[in-house]
């Protein structure tokens, strides 16, 4: 029996009101809520990606990176924006979190980077039958965008639905939406 499977990407304080806000984060990510508690259910695995960066983490500019100090682990910023976790367990939705960024000396914009997880997923791609994946999330143009391109190859014969409402972008939506008009597979809903 095929699958569907829903990919939230970096739903976390520090993009939604921290240190690093995407711009229309907090509507957004406001508005997934309420649509997990009117579809989560119809998902047969929801997958949370998380940046849990240390401290000295390469991509903060304090450490010559291009970004503000942001999701540094154990920390309220790298937390999961709470409305999400709520209509998650509201639905009694069995949904994992897989980090990303952990290696101080790495940038990882897509899950499938990072070592253990992107393994994981690969590995839930062969063994899985999914039909299609939705995908949202922070920043549309950056994490979900790179997250898209490598779920694409991990997932070769699967559509893909961009759901543009929950993916609000730094650069306004234009990377995102370029990328998706050109590729097959890819939609927006």
């Amino acid at each position: 029996m095929k699958k569907k499977v829903l990919f939230i990407i970096d739903p976390q304080v520090d993009f939604i009101s921290g240190s690093l806000v995407v711009p229309g984060a907090v509507v957004a990510m406001d508005k997934l809520a309420e649509y997990l508690e009117q579809h989560g259910n119809e998902y047969d695995f929801v997958f949370i990606t998380a940046d849990w960066h240390p401290l000295t983490h390469c991509s903060f500019t304090p450490n010559g990176g291009q970004w503000p100090v942001h999701c540094v682990q154990h920390t309220v910023g790298a937390a999961i924006h709470q409305a999400i976790i709520n209509a998650l367990d509201k639905i009694k939705a069995d949904y994992d979190v897989l980090t990303k960024g952990d290696d101080e000396n790495r940038e990882e914009y897509s899950i499938f980077n990072n070592v253990i997880n992107g393994a994981f997923l690969k590995a839930f791609a062969d063994h899985e039958e999914i039909d299609s994946i939705d995908i949202c999330g922070l920043a549309g143009d950056i994490c979900v965008l790179n997250s898209l391109k490598d779920a694409l190859q991990a997932f070769p014969s699967t559509k893909f639905n961009v759901l543009e409402a929950f993916s609000p972008s730094i650069d306004g939506g234009k990377a995102l939406s370029e990328f998706v008009e050109k590729t097959e597979r890819v939609n927006f809903a």
